[in-house]
């Protein structure tokens, strides 16, 4: 206990700097203790502080520390700031690349302790550190510091058994690492994407994940254009400069050190109950508290919350805005504002899109008006992509009254924001995202319905490309009729002829005969 208190003993520079230079020697412990604590210090600091901007300037900075003694301290902090920040992925995972180009020990490291976590959080079932994990697994694999086989077994293994939670992450994976795969394994992307396409015909999992994955289809018809292997600004090396290590997620190996980070992350994770009381107190008083949005925005931005935390305020805002008589506009205003200034908020009332939709039925139809007006208001202005759409499937099957609900005043709401032609175009552009969420073009009746839907609540402008390809679908659905109908009556036309030359030479015959027993009967 002592020792764990020395080390972990906070040490002045100015003290720190004199220790170096006293001339201590090096065998000695407490010096060494010293120049440890340095060299984790250091380490930390450049790994915190890189970005995309001045990566170039942070990794010299990184080469001149020890990173042959201090590997393991690489390795963790890339970890534990990759847990904290997985946005900037990519960017670890582009400064490993660099140092296991020089020191291929450190990248062969970091990828057995992500293996062996992985393996971990796949028997406990860890949904936030698998996705972060998977994660960096699917950059390392993009900038060749693991190879694609480590992608495709992770893959296998999440859909051997499918579950929610699997497919998800699988999709994740594959939108970060897709690209790659492409070029590198189309036959084994091509299995996984078979694998999933099964999963979404059989249908045994939830809806929002049904939708996750025809939103990666969508991607893979696009060539995952938007979502690229490696950024430009992070393609730091030349292909003879890359060194691939092939691990497995069966390989198995003790590291003692990772008992530790274990440890710590146990007591990060330990909320009690109460506090996530208190935040939830703390955020419904400062909603009930504000007169206007701005005051509102800046309080909830002043809010100390930890990273992760960002989904209770957005809960709490869409929860306060459903339990109003009516629409207030401020919630709105809020939120739009949120989504804006940061890609956490954004990405956490998509999720709460999703959440709504999917549990509408529990709602009734004030509070189905409320939540629907709100998130138009955020579609409208963009502060949500549009493509959350996609968690719509308008058809008969896919929908119940209370979904109906919620998107009538959702298209409702947005066409008195943008105006119906506007709406329209926005729809348009947006047709490839979107896919057959919306509009369903894979049946006639799907079609009909949709059609019928927006007309009945005054919609029907938005409909006349669906019209359109309605009636092409009717066409060619009628020419084939018409061409069997043409087949089977030729048939019948052949056969009637047939029979018809039989009876005529019946007919001949027996006129023939008829004459030669006459002519006998004369003679005779």
């Amino acid at each position: 206990m002592q020792k764990a208190t020395q080390q972990a003993l906070y040490i002045p520079p100015h003290k720190l700097a004199a220790a170096k230079n006293s001339g201590g020697r090096s065998d000695d412990e407490a010096y060494q203790r010293l120049a440890w604590e340095a060299l984790k210090k250091s380490i930390n600091g450049l790994i915190n502080k890189v970005n995309s901007s001045n990566i170039g300037n942070v990794i010299p900075e990184l080469f001149a520390e020890d990173l042959i003694r201090g590997a393991g301290l690489l390795c963790r902090s890339c970890l534990r700031s990759q847990m904290a920040s997985p946005c900037f992925t990519d960017v670890f995972a582009a400064v490993i690349a660099v140092v296991n180009s020089r020191i291929p020990e450190i990248g062969e490291l970091l990828l057995k302790r992500i293996v062996w976590q992985l393996n971990k959080s796949l028997r406990c079932n860890d949904k936030p550190r698998l996705l972060a994990l998977a994660k960096f697994v699917a950059h390392l694999v993009n900038q060749r510091v693991a190879h694609h086989t480590l992608a495709l077994e992770l893959l296998h293994r999440l859909l051997e058994n499918p579950s929610d939670d699997g497919v998800e992450l699988a999709v994740a994976f594959l939108t970060e690492c897709g690209a790659l795969l492409h070029d590198l394994s189309p036959r084994g992307l091509a299995a996984c994407f078979d694998r999933l396409r099964d999963v979404l015909h059989e249908g045994e999992i939830d809806k929002r994940v049904q939708f996750l994955i025809e939103g990666l289809f969508a991607i893979r018809k696009a060539n995952f254009r938007g979502y690229p292997a490696i950024r430009p600004e992070l393609d730091l090396l030349e292909d003879d400069q890359q060194i691939t290590h092939d691990v497995s997620l069966d390989d198995s190996g003790v590291d003692p050190e990772l008992e530790s980070e274990e440890e710590d992350d146990l007591e990060i994770k330990d909320k009690t109950e109460t506090e996530a009381v208190e935040l939830r107190r703390t955020i419904y008083l400062t909603i009930m508290n504000s007169l206007r949005f701005e005051e509102l925005g800046h309080k909830l931005l002043s809010l100390n919350i930890a990273p992760g935390q960002e989904l209770e305020i957005c809960r709490m805002l869409v929860e306060a805005c459903a339990q109003e008589k009516t629409y207030n506009r401020i919630y709105g205003l809020v939120a739009q504002r949120l989504s804006m200034i940061r890609l956490a908020y954004r990405a956490n009332f998509e999720r709460c899109f999703a959440e709504q939709y999917s549990t509408s039925h529990r709602l009734e139809t004030n509070k189905l008006r409320n939540v629907a007006t709100l998130f138009a208001h955020l579609i409208a202005t963009d502060a949500l992509p549009w493509d959350v759409l996609g968690y719509v499937r308008l058809t008969e099957e896919d929908t119940n009254s209370s979904s109906r609900i919620f998107v009538k005043y959702l298209f409702q709401e947005m066409t008195e924001q943008l105006g119906i032609r506007k709406l329209n175009e926005r729809l348009t552009e947006n047709a490839a995202v979107l896919g057959d969420s919306i509009f369903p073009k894979d049946s006639t009746r799907n079609a009909r319905f949709s059609i019928n839907f927006f007309t009945q609540i005054g919609l029907g402008g938005l409909t006349e490309g669906m019209r359109e390809h309605l009636k092409e679908m009717e066409r060619v659905a009628k020419e084939d009729r018409e061409k069997k109908l043409g087949g089977s009556d030729s048939e019948s036309e052949v056969e009637e002829s047939s029979s018809d030359d039989e009876g005529r030479d019946r007919k001949r015959r027996r006129r023939k005969s008829d004459g030669r027993d006459r002519k006998r009967s004369r003679r005779g």
